[in-house]
């Protein structure tokens, strides 16, 4: 690494604007190799831990209707009779797969404080890390008893729920301001991606291998990326080794002043709870994910139910609309990153049109999917409804790190609560309403369903801001991270001389 010695005066001001010129046309010119830039090492990890996150959750989702089809059984007088490996009434089926949402509500509040306090990637990968372990054991759990597997999934859910608070507290050291989008949104697009994935794969490992499969692929998948994750991970820009300087530099300056040290932080309690944006992004959060939980836990089944398909094929039909949602999360990123670089619109205004208009949209398909008479026109509502929320989650999901950057994870925490709630009622609900499994009675799921589509939508657009709240406390750097241009101290004890011209953002 070549060094400058710099004397003070105005020559060193002409000279860190040269540079930086210099690094900006370096960075664009080698913006294909994303691992020279840590944050988005980061970015793609925290993907990849969140296509675990679900994998880990939907598995069930598919792995019950195997669990619960008839299968070939000869019995000691020599006759074939076919029944259930698990003869569970749509009651019971919904408190299994509703199990996991107990667990997860708990952990999202501490999970969050802990986030700040300890660093949000070490509790991103213990919560990934110890669900994967769990996972392995579900089969034998199983077989044991009913109440074992459910007691298991609500362990897991407790390690589970602190992930998205958590990475609000990653991301609130390591997202520069203006890419705040793109990076969550990237990231949360993992969640998809798993679901895509993890549901034709637990299909053909249900058809192939039997449904313990399921669980002991994930699971073993879930734990080499914990192992890497823990490995190539920091908690800070500050505290990686590998970073350069013009990319700390970037990121501290466009992110603005943060503890590194998570101690320092207190957090407002009283000013957070009575705050109007707050609540504004609690309930758009709750009601995408009434939605999205409602066809998460029962499209498997509700495809069995309605159009007749088997296990094999309700994993691959399942998965569709969670392409699309992946592959819109990208779009709506770099789309409301862009629209604010150009200042087409306030922050503000951003977050309510993504949000507002993805709710409106959704309202609209999930009523039409309730009426479609045929697979493929119920598979293109779905997909189109389940779609568009990539758009919402470029409003609300960021929106925490907008109104206060150093409680972002706690409140994470507190809407990621609320919007476990749909978890804990949706299924147990659902279940207790399509007890012939109907078309009609699955309507009534449906309808449910665009209405809090279309509640979250109007307290959205009335309470929603994206301006840093008056509440929001702020605690200064450490000194020594110095990003005046002459020196930048690492949190591991060693100083980037004047800002290596060959180095990049």
């Amino acid at each position: 690494m070549e060094s400058f010695v710099i004397t003070e005066g105005a020559g060193t001001c002409n000279y860190l604007i040269q540079r930086d010129r210099i690094n900006e046309v370096r960075s664009t010119r080698t913006s294909w190799r994303f691992w020279e830039k840590r944050r988005l090492v980061v970015a793609l990890l925290a993907f990849f831990g969140f296509f675990n996150v679900y994998a880990l959750r939907v598995n069930l989702s598919v792995a019950v209707v195997a669990m619960t089809e008839p299968v070939e059984v000869e019995l000691e007088n020599g006759t074939i009779v076919y029944v259930p490996e698990f003869d569970w009434s749509s009651t019971t089926k919904g408190w299994v797969l509703s199990s996991f949402f107990y667990g997860y509500l708990v952990t999202q509040l501490p999970g969050g404080w802990l986030a700040a306090k300890i660093g949000g990637n070490r509790m991103f990968g213990i919560g990934i890390g110890a669900t994967s372990l769990l996972t392995l054991f579900t089969p034998p759990l199983a077989h044991t008893s009913t109440s074992l597997l459910i007691a298991v999934r609500v362990v897991e859910g407790l390690f589970e729920g602190v992930t998205y608070p958590c990475i609000h507290a990653v991301w609130s050291r390591w997202a520069p301001s203006e890419e705040r989008a793109r990076l969550a949104t990237f990231a949360f697009s993992g969640s998809y991606v798993g679901t895509v994935v993890s549901m034709p794969i637990c299909s053909m490992l249900a058809h192939y291998t039997g449904w313990p499969g399921i669980f002991y692929v994930f699971g073993i998948v879930g734990l080499v990326w914990t192992t890497v994750w823990w490995l190539v991970v920091k908690e800070s820009p500050e505290k990686d080794p590998h970073i350069t300087a013009a990319e700390l530099k970037y990121i501290q300056e466009s992110r603005g002043s943060i503890a590194v040290d998570g101690s320092q932080i207190r957090h407002p309690w009283l000013a957070m709870l009575s705050s109007g944006p707050v609540w504004a992004i609690v309930m758009a959060h709750f009601s995408e994910n009434w939605g999205f939980y409602t066809l998460l836990t029962f499209l498997p089944t509700f495809m069995q139910d309605v159009f007749k398909f088997q296990t094999s094929a309700t994993g691959w039909l399942s998965a569709v609309p969670y392409l699309a949602m992946a592959v819109v999360l990208q779009v709506a990123g770099h789309m409301a990153d862009w629209m604010l670089q150009m200042q087409l619109l306030s922050r503000t205004n951003i977050r309510k049109l993504f949000n507002c208009g993805a709710f409106l949209a959704q309202t609209i398909f999930m009523v039409a999917a309730a009426y479609a008479t045929s697979i493929v026109g119920c598979v293109i509502c779905l997909t189109i409804a389940v779609g568009l929320g990539g758009f919402a989650w470029s409003g609300f999901s960021v929106n925490h790190l907008d109104i206060a950057p150093p409680h972002a994870s706690v409140l994470m925490g507190l809407s990621n609560t609320i919007a476990t709630l749909p978890g804990i009622i949706s299924p147990p609900l659902a279940g207790s309403i399509v007890t012939d499994k109907t078309a009609e009675q699955w309507r009534i799921v449906f309808f449910i369903s665009s209405a809090i589509y279309l509640l979250g939508a109007v307290v959205y657009g009335v309470f929603c801001s994206a301006e840093k709240q008056p509440w929001v406390v702020e605690v200064d750097s450490d000194a020594s991270f110095d990003t005046d241009g002459a020196s930048v101290t690492t949190a591991r004890g060693y100083d980037n001389k004047a800002m290596d011209h060959s180095s990049e953002m």
